[in-house]
Formats: structure tokens, C-alpha cells, sequence
């Protein structure tokens, strides 16, 4: 079964009844939820919990928690955390359909297997941050694990395919949308300088025990989530004008012709 996107119109309508938003508002409540929470689990673990949560097998001074620890290793941070990942999960499925339907909108027709990946791998990043959330390191490590390396890996794959689909769409694009696109590739190359350096600083510590090595480490670690924060509130750029639907019973049949 192929799917068609319709004329392309001046707003998304997800529903034919139901209270309805400009997108871009939806988009920033989407992420300020993780931001907000992150900030707080942070703190938190900073002001209550600095001496176990900045310790390190090493014994050398470290002032920052690791992102694990800092949201998965105390209570509250961690009912914080999932409450707050479970608020945005959702609306951030929803949103990576409406990016489906965005791409399909501005590419050439031939694009669409690679729209569809492009999706896929949205999707199984959401699904894999609500994973590595819900099952921590201390629940079982190598299930977390695996579901942190699936949400890296798609992550930054995602970020990559979608930079390189903006670059080939055949519609003209607004002064936003090339803000937005600006946006997105400093993210993008940001993040990568962030999990190198994540992965030296990490080694470092390992195997040298060096002091503040941990510390950055964690600064890295900080940056890579914040730039994925970043890069998917870009939609505020993306959607200006259109609406979004509390409802979603009729997307597909408002969006394609099946």
C-alpha cells in the first residue's frame, strides 16, 4: 500500500473535532516537559544527593552527576523523570507523523522509501528513550543499556537523514524553515563533538583516574541530550501557522489518499 500526501495546506488538521493549537505551541510544551524535568532531576541530585552522586570509582574530585545517576539513581529524580518522559511521549509520536507527512510534502516522490526510514528511526528513538527510562541501570543494566545505544545510534542517525532531506526537497523554503535548517545542522555537528568527547572523557577517567575527567564527561553527556532537545524544538520553526488537533481519529484520512 503506497501513501500520497494531499495538497499540501496551510494547516495540519488531525481531527475533525476536538480543541485545536497552533503547532508550534504543542512543539515546545513537547520538550520543555523533558527540559524542565532534567533541570530539576539535575539540581536536585546537585543539592541533596552531591556527595554519592558525584562519586566515582576513582576516589578523584568529580562535580557533576552522570546523567544516569542524576535521573535514575535517586528518589524523587527518578519518578520526576518518568513521569515527565511519559507526559511527552505521545505528542512526540504524533509529531513524527506529522514530520512523515512534512518530508513526503517538500521531496520528490522518489524520497519515500527514505522518508519512511527516516520516521521509522523517530519512532524507535522514542521508544527507546521510554525504554532506558522505565528499566534502569540498577533494574537491569544490559536491557538499559541496549535501549541507550538504540536511542544514541537513532538519535543521531535521524538527525543526520533529516539535515540530508532538507537538502534535496524540491519546494522553495520559508525564512523559517531555513532558520530551522541552520539550526538543525549546528545541533547536529554539536552533538557529535559531544559524544566524542563524551567517549574520551569517559576513557580517560577509566583508565587514568584523572581528576575532572568525570566532570566533563558529564558536561558532554548533558550537551548530547540538550542538542536532541534542541533539534526536535526546531518544529516551532517548521510549523508557524499550522494547527494541531487534541484528536487524532482522522489524520491518516485528512493526510493521504490510501
Amino acid at each position: 500500500m503506497t501513501l500520497y500526501p494531499e495538497e499540501i495546506k496551510s494547516t495540519i488538521i488531525m481531527a475533525k473535532f476536538g480543541g485545536q493549537m497552533l503547532f508550534r505551541t504543542v512543539a515546545v510544551l513537547t520538550v520543555m516537559l523533558p527540559f524542565v524535568g532534567f533541570i530539576v532531576c539535575v539540581a536536585w541530585s546537585l543539592i541533596f544527593d552531591f556527595k554519592s552522586a558525584t562519586a566515582t570509582h576513582c576516589g578523584v574530585h568529580n562535580y557533576l552527576p552522570s546523567v544516569s545517576a542524576a535521573i535514575g539513581d535517586y528518589i524523587p529524580q527518578r519518578y520526576i523523570w518518568r513521569l515527565v518522559i511519559a507526559l511527552h511521549t505521545i505528542p512526540r509520536i504524533q509529531i513524527a507523523f506529522v514530520y512523515y507527512v512534512y518530508f513526503l510534502s517538500i521531496l520528490a516522490k522518489w524520497h519515500e522509501n527514505t522518508v519512511f526510514f527516516n520516521c521509522i528511526l523517530n519512532l524507535v528513538e522514542i521508544l527507546s528513550l521510554f525504554g532506558l527510562t522505565f528499566i534502569s541501570s540498577t533494574d537491569n543494566y544490559t536491557i538499559h543499556k541496549l535501549f541507550f545505544i538504540t536511542f544514541l545510534l537513532t538519535s543521531t542517525l535521524y538527525m543526520a537523514l533529516s539535515i540530508y532531506l532538507l537538502r534535496r526537497r524540491i519546494t522553495s523554503p520559508s525564512a523559517l524553515e531555513l532558520k530551522s535548517g541552520r539550526y538543525k545542522l549546528r545541533l547536529f555537528v554539536t552533538s557529535l563533538l559531544a559524544v566524542v568527547g563524551a567517549v574520551g572523557f569517559f576513557a580517560r577517567h577509566n583508565n587514568y583516574c584523572e581528576p575532572m575527567m568525570y566532570t566533563w564527561f558529564a558536561v558532554c553527556e548533558y550537551l548530547v541530550i540538550l542538542c536532541n532537545m534542541a533539534f526536535h524544538m526546531t518544529a516551532y520553526w517548521d510549523f508557524p501557522n499550522r494547527e494541531w488537533s487534541l484528536r487524532q481519529s482522522s489524520f491518516i484520512r485528512q493526510q493521504y489518499r490510501i
